[in-house]
């Protein structure tokens, strides 16, 4: 018989979007469990919940309160754990839901994108040693007011690498409704391909830039604690991508491609850009490219929610007006931002689409194209195709990198 194992697994809303996928995920857990091993699972709100609780709070509030939204948003993980518990019951296992708090995970105050300050797991291993399989709630913690407190967007993530981190393991599953991480999303470019593996760098600028299969704080924390990732599917046995450290020596090549359909482009006046930025940071919600156009700044703050921007900008005094008809457009890869030929070459190639990019921002690894959103797919289709990503070859090279980093 197989030595038990501990197992953090968490499961995105997709895959817990109604009653039959949440007792498939039932069924997995159990048998899991049969099989010997300890697991403790995080799990989302039921697909498409949080956004339905996010609508019914702007219908009442043109401005909900941060805390009270956070009370609210928070409902839909704790509806998933308490059904997911029912399911496995009957299924012939026990398990034991457990709201964040309950958990042990500590925040700070920042409501809507608050910051993980400590996981406390001393309930989890009190559950674990009944034999139940605990299942915890994701993006949820509790602050030092004893308030219930919300990770921002795609927070779950965060949760499963902060508890896997706080029960000392170094692997973390990811499930969800994609098999694996790829080269470009796969609805958008027919063509693109799966990677085996992906360095934790690469991840974080895919993650950053809008790639939705793992959240960004998720790929830092799992970057800070060495924790390996594993991006799987809910729905089949395909190996999927393993997230882990692998030093890349000099590479210049092109890992993938995201994009975010749209990204806000806020207009500030009445403020200086160093005022805009403090009062961004005192909520935790950092922005992105920042322009001064005479007395207008315009900036970007992608991954925050627009309500929180416009609150924290407009708490100075400025006028702050939104703007959505940008979209954005990234290339990732490990030195690509100093290398003048990748950008050059990028630019000819959305210039033969029609494409002219509105701004262009750029670190040592991503190069981002702001264009208009109608433009974004396509920008997206030719870039894949122009730096020969839909190609065998560039996912053997994918490969061969990856092997060489873990071995």
């Amino acid at each position: 018989m197989a030595a038990q194992r501990l197992f953090v697994w968490k499961f995105g809303g997709t895959s817990l979007a109604g009653t039959d996928r949440l007792r498939a995920v039932a069924e997995r857990l159990v048998a899991a469990h049969r099989a010997g091993h300890q697991l403790v699972v995080v799990l989302s709100a039921m697909g498409g919940s949080t956004d339905e609780l996010n609508a019914m709070a702007y219908s009442v509030s043109g401005r909900p309160q941060l805390r009270e939204l956070d009370a609210l948003l928070s409902v839909g993980e704790n509806i998933s754990c308490a059904l997911a518990a029912m399911a496995v019951q009957d299924a012939g296992a026990r398990a034991v839901s457990l709201t964040g708090p309950q958990a042990g995970i500590l925040t700070d105050g920042a409501h809507g994108n608050a910051r993980l300050r400590e996981v406390r797991p001393e309930r989890i291993r009190q559950e674990l040693a009944t034999g139940a399989i605990v299942l915890v709630t994701g993006y949820q913690g509790i602050s030092p007011a004893g308030d219930v407190t919300t990770l921002g967007r795609g927070g779950s993530d965060a949760s499963a690498v902060a508890i896997a981190a706080g029960l000392g393991l170094h692997e973390c599953e990811i499930f969800t409704d994609v098999p694996a991480v790829f080269t470009a999303d796969p609805r958008v470019v027919p063509g693109a391909r799966p990677l085996a593996a992906i360095s934790r760098d690469e991840m974080l600028q895919l993650a950053a830039a809008g790639a939705s299969v793992l959240q960004p704080r998720a790929v830092e924390l799992a970057a800070a604690h060495d924790v390996d990732v594993h991006v799987r599917s809910s729905f089949t046995n395909e190996p999927g991508t393993w997230l882990q450290e692998g030093a890349v020596f000099e590479s210049f090549e092109i890992t993938g491609i995201a994009h975010r359909d749209r990204e806000a482009l806020y207009t500030v006046t009445g403020a200086s850009p160093a005022t805009i930025m403090a009062a961004l940071a005192e909520r935790g919600a950092p922005a992105g490219a920042i322009v001064r156009n005479g007395s207008e700044i315009h900036l970007t703050a992608p991954g925050v929610e627009e309500p929180e921007v416009l609150e924290a900008v407009s708490a100075t005094g400025a006028q702050i007006v939104l703007l959505d008809e940008l979209g954005s457009v990234s290339l990732v890869g490990t030195g690509i931002g100093r290398r003048p030929d990748t950008m050059a070459r990028a630019l000819q190639a959305l210039e033969a689409e029609d494409i002219e990019p509105l701004l262009v921002t750029s670190t040592p690894s991503r190069v981002t194209f702001h264009v208009m959103r109608r433009a974004v797919d396509r920008a997206v289709r030719r870039l894949h195709t122009t730096f020969g990503l839909h190609q065998a070859a560039a996912v053997a090279l994918a490969l061969d990198r990856a092997a060489r980093s873990v071995s």
